[in-house]
């Protein structure tokens, strides 16, 4: 998993910017898709045959989005769950992210589709 790119939308909204751009791979894109779904991030654009990602950003009440990231896997340890291990984060206020058979999914989609995997990081 990319570190890379939670580190960095995470401390482009700490001093309010308005884009930042990532390390294009079907992985981040996997990812930014699911955090575009839950409106962590307002949009994203790879463009084609460059090698970067664009990330506009979203902001509520001129706060960030994304309050915290919470790395569960790191290159060093993996973690896995089954579907039945997997909780809410923060009362329901956040979302587990973890990468399945069925591609990267959210905690409480891969639930409801009964699949299990690594997870990769927590947001809220």
């Amino acid at each position: 998993m990319n570190l890379d790119l939670l580190t960095k939308i995470k401390n482009a909204q700490a001093v309010k910017k308005e884009s930042v751009k990532v390390k294009a791979s079907k992985t981040n894109e996997a990812i930014l898709d699911v955090l575009k779904k839950r409106h962590y991030i307002d949009s994203f654009s790879a463009k084609s045959g460059s090698r970067t990602i664009e990330v506009k950003l979203k902001y509520q009440n001129n706060q960030g989005a994304v309050h915290g990231i919470k790395i569960l896997s790191k290159p060093s340890r993996s973690l896995y769950a089954g579907y039945k291990d997997i909780d809410l984060v923060k009362q329901g206020y956040g979302f587990l992210i973890l990468s399945t058979p069925k591609g990267i999914l959210d905690g409480k989609v891969a639930r409801k589709e009964k699949v299990g995997g690594q997870l990769l990081f927590e947001i809220w």
